[in-house]
């Protein structure tokens, strides 16, 4: 069902007499995915999309994937789009299949990922009478998408398939539904071809930032004395790596990544301060508050990073802010000089600009101001007890993983809590996209998903999943997926036997009352990864974590479950309180 050239062309045809063919709906949205290059779709059938399904099976260019919960199928697609910068495609079908995927759509919004899931309806008489199987998805999706359409007639599918993929790669990205009615995929009209352009005129992202708003940057920055770029998911979006590496290495300023932005510079690089933020470096916090000039690019300021807006405004500095998205600039933090374009864009037009400029950065101030930052990174503010023989420490396993994968094309998937943090905090990213976790909406379940889908994607790649074992249980039944596809991943479950980050908010917050944050019923994970076909192991000793790490390594082709009995008492450290600024940081437990 490939498109011909002689059916893009068919609207000249036409002219002539040639006859244009007539398609089914299903069968137009088939030929959309084929010509936006679609690879892979994830999804689950049900009635309203069985003849989405039907035209599925008569084509064999786009592998479906199916998963065991709708959940995990926008997971998987937006792991896969996290991984390759693509716009991922689920599918699901009507009433709880819509449902069952607005976490998952909700966890894209989030973090801006390009997605369009295509969602079945029941026929167009039939919506708003409560038929079976129906909900209102537009109404329910519209808060967590960037965009949605209910196509109502068989002849505008093309155009609002083609509006979908435009939107929800262009500008600030995001998921884009398309809900569609069971008679519009049944429905037949004259086929022309899938629209080679999209003109939207209440659609017009820029993307060139405004030249005074940079040369006024460009001063600021090459006159700062404390300078600091903080950056976030944005540049690793706009796939400005290159540039962002290039303008701090000119500059030769201290620079931070955000959790969803790590990767964007080098973390073995001097210059790179660490993550900041509630779990943020000593070094990256105390920085942010303490400089003249902050350059924050593709990053939004959120409450994860900067705590209590006025603990950070006590401190006057000057605030350059580059983001795609207008709303949100001087959404949380006024800034100084706003904007607005890709990030990609105007760092290459700062660069130029920086090249050409007679003005040369303070030496001595520079050097006084590394010479100060040094001083808060000699604290050491992520030691932990590497030394000991009795339990498994949580970061042990990681910087583990690190050592042993740090030259490897390596992929880290993860869930969400004290697992996460560790992942992000010592497992040094030297490369983007290659740190794949839900930031924004903290999705737990995520990370089985997420390894699938950048698996199938990449299927050179190692990757693994760190996970908990509270998170991990949310997503499990995707055990079957891997082994039906063929996706084999590496899982790492630092098992604490404890909700973890749950734990460590009420020892530190509620005075040890650990209400139902205890897991009492654990399966035995060796066991079930054999069931569904694959390795498990149990690791119970610091000295058998190295040896069970090379030994899942060199079973290429299996699935690993690692079973990492970890120290039921450690927290994550540093760590901000709700409600205090980001350098009222406790370091350890001894601070409690």
């Amino acid at each position: 069902m490939e498109i011909s050239k002689a059916e893009i062309a068919s609207a000249a045809a036409a002219s002539t007499g040639a006859q244009i063919p007539e398609l089914r709906g299903a069968e137009i949205l088939i030929k959309a995915l084929q010509a936006e290059n679609v690879k892979y779709i994830w999804g689950y059938p049900g009635g309203a999309v069985l003849h989405i399904y039907d035209a599925f099976y008569k084509q064999d260019t786009i592998q479906h994937v199916l998963v065991r919960h709708e959940q995990a199928a926008v997971h998987a697609a937006d792991g896969y789009a996290r991984a390759t910068g693509d716009v991922g495609v689920a599918l699901v079908t009507s009433g709880p299949g819509v449902t069952n995927a607005v976490t998952g759509i909700a966890t894209a919004y989030m973090d801006s990922i390009p997605m369009v899931i295509i969602t079945g309806q029941v026929p167009t008489h039939a919506i708003g009478l409560d038929a079976f199987q129906e909900c209102d998805t537009v109404g329910i999706t519209r808060p967590i998408v960037k965009h949605n359409f209910l196509v109502k007639d068989v002849r505008d599918m093309a155009m609002v398939m083609k509006k979908a993929f435009h939107i929800a790669r262009s500008g600030r990205p995001g998921p884009v539904v398309v809900d569609v009615p069971k008679d519009v995929s049944f429905n037949k009209t004259p086929y022309a071809g899938y629209p080679e352009t999209v003109e939207m005129r209440s659609y017009n992202p820029v993307r060139k930032g405004h030249g005074g708003q940079i040369r006024k940057a460009l001063q600021l920055l090459l006159t700062a004395k404390r300078p600091y770029i903080y950056t976030g998911g944005g540049v690793l979006l706009s796939n400005a790596v290159n540039e962002l590496r290039t303008l701090v290495d000119m500059l030769g300023y201290p620079v931070t990544n955000t959790l969803m932005g790590l990767g964007g510079y080098p973390a073995t690089d001097r210059k790179f301060l660490g993550m900041l933020g509630m779990h943020g470096t000593v070094e990256a916090n105390n920085a942010m508050q303490n400089c003249d000039v902050l350059l924050a690019v593709g990053a939004r300021f959120d409450d994860r990073v900067i705590g209590n807006p006025k603990h950070f405004a006590q401190n006057e500095r000057k605030i350059i802010h580059i983001d795609i998205d207008p709303s949100s600039i001087s959404k949380r933090v006024k800034v100084d000089v706003p904007i607005v374009g890709d990030v990609k864009d105007v760092l290459t037009e700062l660069i130029s600009m920086v090249r050409e400029s007679s003005i040369k950065p303070d030496a001595q101030a520079l050097g006084a101001w590394w010479d100060t930052i040094e001083t808060w990174r000699a604290r050491d503010c992520m030691k932990y007890d590497r030394g000991n023989k009795d339990v498994i420490k949580p970061q042990y396993v990681v910087e583990t993983l690190w050592n042993m994968t740090k030259d490897a094309d390596a992929y880290i998937t993860s869930d969400v809590g004290q697992h996460q943090m560790w992942a992000a905090q010592y497992y040094k990213f030297d490369e983007p996209r290659r740190w794949i976790n839900s930031g924004g909406l903290g999705t737990m379940g995520v990370g089985i998903p997420y390894a699938m889908g950048i698996k199938l994607a990449k299927p050179e790649s190692e990757v693994f999943c760190v996970t908990g074992e509270g998170s991990v249980q949310m997503c499990i039944q995707e055990l079957s997926t891997c082994l039906q596809y063929n996706t084999p991943i590496k899982i790492m479950a630092l098992n604490n036997r404890y909700l973890g980050m749950v734990r460590q908010w009420q020892e530190i917050e509620y005075s040890g009352r650990y209400s139902h944050s205890y897991m009492d019923a654990l399966p035995n994970f060796v066991k079930l990864a054999e069931s569904y076909g694959h390795v498990g192991m149990l690791i119970e000793r610091p000295q058998d974590v190295e040896p069970a790490l090379r030994e899942a390594r060199k079973l290429k082709d299996r699935t690993v479950f690692m079973d990492f009995r970890t120290d039921p008492t450690e927290n994550v450290f540093p760590m901000v309180q709700a409600g205090k600024g980001i350098t009222e940081m406790l370091l350890a437990s001894e601070e409690l």
